[in-house]
């Protein structure tokens, strides 16, 4: 099954420029391997050396935060929305 992953502005020329891509996968983490398989150069701003999803990149599935689901063993729809948001900082 296809889900919409909508990819914030930063880390848009890692996946052609594209804002949204759609990937296939029955669960979070199956979506997000095919996504960084498709857009090798999208993995080291997602994934740790590890392979552990990076504590500053926040995964929505359809508004809900992927933290609070199942976490990346969260279950995927067709109809279903990803949104990767990155924490931003900053300040004077």
């Amino acid at each position: 099954m296809s889900v919409t992953v909508h990819i914030p502005t930063p880390l848009r020329p890692f996946v052609g420029k594209q804002d949204q891509v759609s990937v296939e996968g029955a669960s979070v983490g199956e979506v997000l391997a095919r996504l960084t398989a498709e857009h090798p150069a999208l993995r080291p701003h997602l994934y740790t050396p590890e392979g552990k999803l990076r504590s500053f990149v926040n995964v929505y599935l359809n508004d809900e935060d992927i933290r609070y689901t199942g976490r990346e063993a969260t279950p995927v729809q067709p109809s279903d929305t990803l949104s990767i948001v990155p924490a931003v900082a900053g300040g004077c």
